[in-house]
């Protein structure tokens, strides 16, 4: 397990590098001056000249540049934008907690459906309804996240006026950050107004989180009815199932459990999908996340900001990727037996 550890962490130092590498060249071909591009500043001084000349290599060839511009992104040194002339890691780092929370409850929220509706799907005898639910998925998968968010602010947010569409909590409430995750940090804070604030927090992050929600959720539902119907079919399962088990011990205890499985391996597959449903959904809802931090840099051709919320993007996906990997293969019985033989 060790060896496999190490090669998945390999693979990752091996991602993340090839990642630099495109960003160093498109870093280069960006329409301003390259110091403009490495460090934000528009009109620097001779101090600053030879600060960033030294930083940078700029004096040097292209390798010793990019072992330069390597160092200074590891180090945290991402510039300062060139909108608002902050660092671009304190604006990262105070847009990252959102995107976080909205990522989390949204896959909550389409695992805590889309596994019993999978299951139900799997089990049912009724035709009726294994082709409702699979006409939901269906349909759920094929709707355009865009066109998906404007529908629920139109009818929730303006029409009905039963939930707030932009933002994330209402600006009369004053939170003091703690974890950065504002549902957390109202239930924390020592206001009186923090449960009206929580409240708030939460009517705020249903309609992003649901319209996020949508796509993992279809392909919940569908991979664990797949799953479940496989497994329902094992000669464990029949053994159970003439001890006498009941239907929904067998199901919990032994045929779910291996289901989750493949759900996981496939969550781990559209996490891009996911990040770029993410950064949609945080400009039509005006969600304060790197998403529509991002997409406001590109608009406002903020070249610091831009490779800073890639960088972030692309790292956290990768990290993901192989974290989910890795547990993949370990709750795996059959990748575990596999490692260990390769051993």
């Amino acid at each position: 397990m060790i060896r496999y550890l190490i090669r998945r962490l390999n693979l990752f130092l091996a991602t993340s590098l090839i990642l630099f590498i495109v960003m160093f060249i498109a870093m280069s071909k960006f329409p301003v001056e390259r110091t403009v591009a490495l460090t934000g500043i528009h009109s620097p001084s001779a101090t600053d000249v030879i600060t960033m000349t030294a930083d940078y290599e700029l004096d040097g060839n292209a390798f010793s540049q990019f072992v330069a511009y390597l160092q200074q992104r590891l180090s945290g040194n991402l510039g300062i934008s060139l909108t608002s002339q902050n660092p671009v890691v304190d604006e990262l780092s105070a847009v990252l907690p959102a995107s976080f929370e909205l990522g989390f409850v949204a896959g909550f929220i389409a695992l805590f459906l889309g596994i019993p509706l999978g299951v139900l799907a799997s089990l049912s005898k009724n035709k009726i309804t294994q082709h409702t639910i699979m006409a939901i998925t269906l349909t759920g998968y094929s709707i355009p996240v865009f066109w998906l968010g404007l529908s629920l602010s139109l009818w929730f947010g303006v029409h009905l006026g039963w939930l707030p569409i932009s933002g994330q909590i209402n600006l009369l409430y004053e939170i003091k950050p703690v974890t950065g995750f504002l549902l957390i940090d109202t239930l924390m804070s020592n206001s009186q107004y923090a449960m009206s604030a929580f409240i708030d927090a939460l009517l705020h992050i249903i309609l992003p989180a649901v319209t996020l929600a949508v796509l993992p959720f279809t392909v919940v539902v569908r991979i664990t009815r797949s799953a479940m119907i496989s497994i329902m079919e094992k000669t464990y399962i029949k053994a159970a199932e003439a001890r006498g088990l009941h239907t929904s011990t067998i199901v919990l205890r032994h045929a779910l459990p291996n289901a989750f499985i493949p759900v996981l391996k496939n969550l781990g597959l559209m996490l891009g999908a996911f990040a770029s449903y993410a950064i949609v959904v945080e400009v039509i809802f005006s969600w304060p996340g790197v998403g529509a931090w991002l997409v406001s840099g590109i608009y406002q051709r903020d070249y610091t900001v831009i490779q800073g919320g890639i960088l972030a993007v692309a790292l956290i996906i990768i990290f993901l990727s192989i974290l989910i990997e890795v547990m993949h293969t370990a709750l795996n019985p059959i990748s575990r037996k596999e490692l260990y033989a390769s051993n």
